[in-house]
């Protein structure tokens, strides 16, 4: 079981990473809107894995995933991105992210991927 912190624009995806999430046992610390609340809600909760996403309004997920690794080198992110978006994609993991998963969320894809990312 990990402690997972979820952003994203978009109260809808939120929910359903939610969902798959706590049904596979994962525990939820908190929700953020933009890459500043990222930054901030991560300094604040320490969770064990983050789900970001990759467009956002104030700061992007880039943006934040920098700034998150930069203060904690240690820390896991997957990516949240929707289709055709491979270019992002890149720059997130160059940026620090180590993986991602494409909207709209398949459940299982979802959970390889935080299974793949904490182990």
């Amino acid at each position: 079981m990990a402690r997972i912190l979820i952003i994203d624009d978009a109260k809808f995806m939120r929910m359903t990473l939610t969902n798959i999430l706590k049904k596979a046992n994962h525990e939820i610390v908190g929700e953020g809107e933009n890459g500043k609340e990222a930054i901030e809600l991560f300094g604040k909760l320490n969770p064990d894995l983050v789900t970001m996403d990759i467009t956002m309004p104030e700061m992007s997920g880039i943006e934040a995933v920098k700034v998150i690794k930069k203060e904690n080198p240690s820390a896991k992110v997957i990516m949240c991105s929707a289709m055709g978006q491979q270019k992002m994609v890149v720059e997130a993991i160059e940026a620090g992210a180590k993986d991602f998963i494409v909207k709209p969320f398949d459940e299982g894809r979802v959970l390889d991927a935080v299974n793949r990312v904490l182990s």
